[in-house]
């Protein structure tokens, strides 16, 4: 099993895990390798340095790292981790309304409806729309790996 790094066009880093180099070739050739969080296609891998001790010398010991800054020293993976984990309770605790989000939407804020929290698709002019009606709505893009089931 090869374990490699990878990015996507975005930017966007994440491990994929191969039978081989050719297994990896083959699949990213047919289209089937894709990111987990914006599902671009368009990935490349990345350079891996595997580190080998050969010489029976011992391992180097960590050095203590500084406590970082959250807002400064934010690494992208802790980032796209912390990113997935808001998706992932944004949909746990939203009703799907799906295409009818404009219409929910108007309901519960007109008293139509109880108070709860929705999500679905809206398209740009429903959401100018409700922008004037005083609806204020959020766009947040979901991964593809993250519209099944949630695990």
């Amino acid at each position: 099993m090869k374990v490699l790094n990878l990015r996507c066009a975005n930017g966007h880093g994440f491990e994929g895990w191969f039978a081989s180099d050719e297994d990896f070739m083959a699949q990213n050739g047919r289209g089937a390798v894709e990111c987990p969080l914006c599902a671009d296609q368009g990935v490349t891998r990345l350079p891996a340095a595997p580190r080998l001790n050969l010489s029976g010398a011992r391992e180097p010991q960590p050095q203590p790292q500084p406590t970082p800054t959250p807002a400064v020293d934010a690494r992208p993976a802790d980032l796209q981790a912390a990113w997935l984990q808001t998706v992932r309770h944004l949909m746990a605790n939203t009703e799907d309304v799906g295409e009818r989000f404009a219409e929910e939407a108007r309901r519960i804020h007109y008293g139509e409806e109880p108070q709860r929290g929705i999500r679905g698709q809206a398209t740009p002019e429903q959401r100018h729309a409700l922008l004037e009606e005083g609806i204020e709505t959020m766009s947040i893009p979901v991964p593809a790996a993250l519209k099944g089931p949630i695990q």
